[in-house]
């Protein structure tokens, strides 16, 4: 994908996100509200990243630290619909890599552990706070709740609390969540 349709799928999925409507109002309304910027910043770093314009990656990098209060490591990697519902106290090391959907709240902690990192799969969301350490694989579809600490692979379609984070519940694929 390009860079605009990347910016363009995310403002989109945080539009459903936020306003359950992905309507030209509701897109409007997203680019107005916290942890859009730091959306932006990071996919115009990861552009810069990907034709090598080095002091233009460090550029977007540094904004979205001193602008947005969220830090976001050169090399990290998500696929499209990449949301930041609230960007501020945001840590992710630059080895970390995220498939598509993937959700975060405000001071999550994505971090490696002795130069390795987590691997989170597609349609993924991390809760308020959390800490996903060292090298684990979140599955797709999984939850994380807020606060947890998870140092141990996680199940697809689980939803993980606690610390250590421990799974409360497992769907099924394609089960709604309630």
């Amino acid at each position: 994908m390009g860079l605009l349709s990347l910016v363009a799928s995310d403002i989109r999925a945080k539009a459903v996100w936020c306003y359950e409507s992905s309507s030209p109002t509701a897109m409007a309304k997203v680019l107005l509200t916290d942890g859009t910027a730091a959306m932006v910043l990071y996919r115009l770093m990861q552009w810069s990243r990907r034709w090598r314009l080095a002091p233009i990656e460090l550029l977007f990098n540094r904004l979205n630290s001193i602008l947005c209060g969220c830090i976001i490591g050169r090399g990290a990697e998500f696929g499209p619909r990449f949301v930041l519902i609230h960007a501020t106290g945001v840590v992710i090391n630059g080895a970390v890599r995220g498939g598509a959907g993937v959700h975060l709240e405000h001071q999550v902690t994505i971090g490696a552990e002795r130069r390795r990192s987590p691997v989170l799969g597609d349609d993924v969301f991390v809760g308020a706070g959390a800490k996903i350490v060292g090298s684990v694989t979140i599955g797709a579809g999984a939850r994380i709740g807020a606060n947890a600490v998870v140092v141990k692979d996680v199940p697809p379609h689980a939803t993980v609390v606690g610390v250590p984070a421990r799974v409360v519940r497992q769907r099924s694929p394609g089960e709604p969540e309630t």
